[in-house]
């Protein structure tokens, strides 16, 4: 691993090098290139320089405890007690910091949320979690765009997709895909008994037109008169889009708004993002070797949740982890969850390289 720091912190001195160089000044896209590698670099560069300097002052200390001076030596020995920890955990995020990135990570999100077993009471919790995440989101910043609903006359969604646009969405949000299971007593159930519903979840980075280029003649595009709510105009135009892509079949819907061209902007943003998501999973099974020790790969046919009302409980099967929080689960409050996560995925990469 120090080699490889090494080897790291010496592009990082070339890179800094050549950003001083007056000349660089006329050759814009050389700079751009170089000023991103180096702010990826600079986190890393820092640690490593903060363990460098640590560990000399552990080896230094080290050396003083065979001195004759007893007191000298006990005061090392007291500097260890705080320079070892210090020194493990600056390893500890070197390796983590080592570890190969995600490159969707600094991505914006699609959201797609959809009622599954359970009829109307997965419908309804459908909107309950949409409603979630939208609170998490007005914490972080970040900004949420309905793009396509399908209410049902009860309050709750068969379907609601939403763009989430803020800084490093995706690595926030990307364990989110799965099956969410919940279980509580319906408002629709007269006999008080409790019921089991499940709604699916899926988060896709979005994928900007450089990602995904599609082709206009593989997609058919329909338009036709709006259905559900809506209000005056809705219904009486052809503001409708359905947008059809012949390659793959996947089928975009939008309809929410009175705009025919709001309505196409929108469903061409969910078809790419699919697209892009599709295209990403092609690539990570033909590296699935590579991914085999990972627990819970963020399949949204996996069942990854359960959220018991009667008891208050959220439980995150992957992790084996249970908050007795749930109230303010429901209302956003889901960063403990989401770092415990991410350190689990975090463990597991560091496993699969053999650093654990």
């Amino acid at each position: 691993m120090f080699d490889k720091l090494e080897d790291v912190e010496r592009r990082f001195v070339e890179i800094e090098t050549r950003l001083s160089d007056p000349g660089l000044g006329g050759r814009s896209d050389e700079f751009k290139r170089l000023s991103q590698e180096h702010a990826e670099l600079i986190e890393v560069i820092r640690e490593f320089r903060r363990y460098k300097v640590l560990q000399n002052d552990f080896l230094s200390n080290k050396q003083l405890l065979k001195e004759s001076d007893a007191e000298i030596a006990e005061m090392a020995q007291e500097e260890l007690k705080v320079l070892g920890p210090d020194l493990e955990a600056s390893q500890k995020r070197l390796q983590l910091l080592l570890l190969p990135r995600d490159p969707r990570d600094a991505k914006n999100i699609l959201m797609e949320i959809r009622a599954g077993a359970g009829g109307d009471e997965a419908a309804l919790f459908a909107g309950e979690l949409f409603r979630l995440y939208q609170k998490y989101s007005e914490k972080r910043g970040w900004k949420v765009e309905l793009l396509s609903t399908s209410p049902t006359g009860i309050g709750g969604y068969k379907e609601v997709i939403g763009m989430v646009t803020g800084d490093r969405v995706f690595s926030q949000l990307k364990w989110e895909s799965g099956v969410h299971r919940v279980q509580r007593v319906p408002k629709t159930e007269a006999q008080g008994r409790i019921h089991t519903s499940t709604v699916t979840v899926a988060i896709l980075p979005e994928a900007e037109e450089v990602d995904i280029v599609i082709n206009p003649v593989d997609v058919r595009i329909d338009v036709y008169r709006s259905g559900g709510h809506g209000g005056q105009s809705v219904n009486t135009t052809d503001s409708a889009v359905r947008l059809t892509h012949k390659p793959s079949g996947i089928v975009v819907v939008c309809q929410d708004e009175r705009s025919q061209l709001k309505n196409k902007d929108k469903a061409f943003k969910i078809l790419r993002s699919r697209l892009y998501e599709a295209e990403s999973e092609r690539i990570a099974k033909e590296h699935s070797d590579a991914r085999k020790g990972m627990v819970g790969t963020g399949d949204r046919s996996e069942r990854i949740r359960t959220y018991n009302f009667p008891q208050g409980r959220l439980t995150d099967h992957r992790i084996n982890y249970t908050l007795y929080q749930l109230p303010d689960i429901m209302e956003g409050k889901i960063d403990e969850l989401i770092d415990r996560l991410q350190a689990h995925y975090q463990m597991e990469a560091l496993k699969e390289q053999g650093i654990q």
